[in-house]
């Protein structure tokens, strides 16, 4: 301690500045069996080292290609923080990364998450990871590592913000994509209960803010309060996307996860230059809730589509042949799933009749 001043006890510590070890090492006993619970055979040590290890089977490929994805869960998490609930928006975190691998065709492999408070609760966090591992195990992922900030003096004591970065593998040329895309291809829509994590704010505007309590009835007749409806956990359509790779091959063609940009600014990514998609809006069933976020905020038809999935989580390019076995797996495994359009030939547009 020679280089430092020679000044007693009871002074300025980090708690009073806003920052508490030991709460910080409470979160971390509090999450150890959560993120055992995701171990996969690959993964490498324990929870608390400096970074986490994953051992790549090299010899499941000849040509590895890794794969990584960014995200959070958006202001949804400001429902989830006004409900005090945050066992669901976990879930939608996985969900936010996965999914987007899986567009690659990739087989998603880790997940790690961060976690900024200004504040550290060790219950609410422990209530959160609970539920990214959750999403993990319904993933086939490993949470392998994380990170919890406590921004003391800079985030009011009760904000929370989540992001998540997940790492996927694919063979070198098989990788899912417009490029595979063809003239004649069926659309196939995998249905979602709800927002998943997107279009919140435009969601939060018209419903929470005028609303007397999140305890009331989504609408008219709902036996789900308006905060169970918006905190409704993302549907993880990874596994069945790598059930389709492996059963199909070469059959499939392209994905498109319906997120930010609803469905017009997403199923545009699995078209090339040359064809359109055609979408039959009446093919699958939009749930109730984005009717009354309609009704109540008067948004137009185009609005929507441009901001939510509107009852479509997932979007599949595939040959017109394997159509029917696709729906039988994807039903296999619990989705809703059917056929909601077509590929034709135009000029990189999604056309909704």
């Amino acid at each position: 301690m020679s280089r430092l001043l020679d000044l007693s006890s009871g002074g300025m510590t980090y708690a009073e500045a806003g920052v508490s070890i030991a709460a910080g090492d409470d979160v971390v006993e509090r999450i150890k069996n959560a993120v055992a619970s995701t171990r996969r055979h690959e993964v490498l040590g324990d929870i608390g080292g400096f970074g986490g290890l994953f051992a790549l089977n090299i010899d499941k490929y000849k040509q590895p290609v890794l794969v990584s994805s960014a995200d959070g869960v958006g202001t949804k998490l400001e429902v989830a923080r006004l409900a005090s609930r945050f066992d669901t928006v976990g879930i939608d975190l996985v969900a936010m990364l996965v999914d987007d691998l899986a567009c690659v065709g990739a087989e998603p492999l880790f997940l790690l998450d961060y976690v900024a408070v200004g504040s550290l609760n060790p219950a609410r966090i422990e209530e959160l990871v609970t539920g990214i591992a959750e999403g993990c195990r319904r993933a086939g992922v490993a949470l392998l590592g994380g990170e919890t900030a406590e921004h003391g003096g800079v985030m009011k004591p009760d904000d929370l913000d989540v992001a998540g970065f997940a790492v996927g593998v694919v063979e070198r040329g098989s990788e899912l994509g417009p490029h595979r895309v063809r003239e004649g291809d069926v659309l196939l829509g995998f249905g979602s209960p709800g927002l998943r994590s997107n279009g919140y704010t435009l969601a939060r505007t018209i419903l929470v803010d005028n609303a007397a309590s999140l305890d009331e009835p989504a609408f008219a007749g709902s036996s789900r309060t308006l905060g169970e409806e918006l905190l409704e956990p993302s549907v993880i359509y990874a596994p069945t996307i790598s059930t389709l790779c492996a059963e199909l091959g070469g059959a499939l063609h392209a994905v498109a996860h319906i997120t930010g940009g609803g469905i017009l600014g997403n199923v545009v990514r699995l078209l090339p230059e040359n064809l359109e998609a055609v979408i039959d809006m009446t093919s699958f069933e939009t749930p109730e809730i984005f009717f009354e976020i309609q009704r109540r905020g008067q948004v137009s038809s185009d609005e929507m589509v441009r901001v939510f999935n509107c009852g479509l989580g997932m979007v599949v390019a595939l040959d017109a042949s394997a159509g029917e076995a696709a729906i039988t797996l994807a039903r296999a495994a619990g989705l809703t799933v059917s056929v909601v359009g077509e590929v034709r030939s135009g000029s990189a547009k999604v056309v909704l009749t």
